[in-house]
């Protein structure tokens, strides 16, 4: 359902569990880029009118998430700050094709593809984090984490053929496992 070729290891929740109000800073991060995203796509192809309905529906409700972290970050006293990214989203972002329409399924493949490691890795989060209302928040987030990405891929193939654009799913997805088993030293949703 997800298209991962890989899973998240016991690296990734050592690092949570030294880490937590790191990982709780970058959530927040990572969800406002998520608005940035659906934003930008939203520009980029005006011209298709469901996938501009589409990515406004994910603005909001990124931008909601992101609002409900900085909420969990408040009630925890954990001050919301800069942090130095993981090279997750850039590493992937080098991988877009410059010409269209393969930019733009590349676009949204990686999207899609950023939006369902976050949601395997709220998965572990809801399984294994010793905090109750941790366990209970990841919860509340997983099924709309499933739910963009399939809105992602969907919409990549109003811009190629389904078949071409499962190939390249395929091709991301692989280089995506890739960057997660190298890792990132810093513990972030993504490294």
């Amino acid at each position: 359902m997800l298209h991962l070729k890989s899973e998240s290891g016991q690296r990734w929740l050592d690092q949570v569990e030294k880490h937590t109000d790191l990982v709780l800073i970058d959530h927040a991060h990572c969800e406002k880029k998520a608005a940035g995203t659906a934003l930008n796509l939203l520009f980029a192809y005006v011209e298709n009118e469901e996938l501009c309905r589409e990515m406004t529906s994910i603005v909001n409700e990124e931008l909601e998430h992101f609002h409900m972290v900085l909420d969990v970050l408040k009630n925890r006293g954990i001050k919301f700050q800069r942090l130095k990214p993981s090279n997750y989203g850039n590493q992937l972002h080098e991988l877009i094709r410059n010409q269209e329409p393969q930019r733009a399924v590349d676009r949204l493949l990686i999207a899609g593809l950023i939006e369902a490691r976050s949601c395997e890795r709220f998965g572990l989060l809801r399984k294994h984090l010793p905090d109750a209302e941790l366990r209970d928040f990841y919860d509340s987030l997983f099924e709309s984490e499933a739910r963009h990405h399939a809105v992602y891929v969907r919409l990549a193939k109003h811009f190629a053929p389904e078949s071409d654009v499962m190939a390249r799913l395929e091709e991301l997805a692989t280089a995506e496992a890739a960057i997660i088993e190298a890792g990132d030293e810093n513990a972030r949703i993504h490294s």
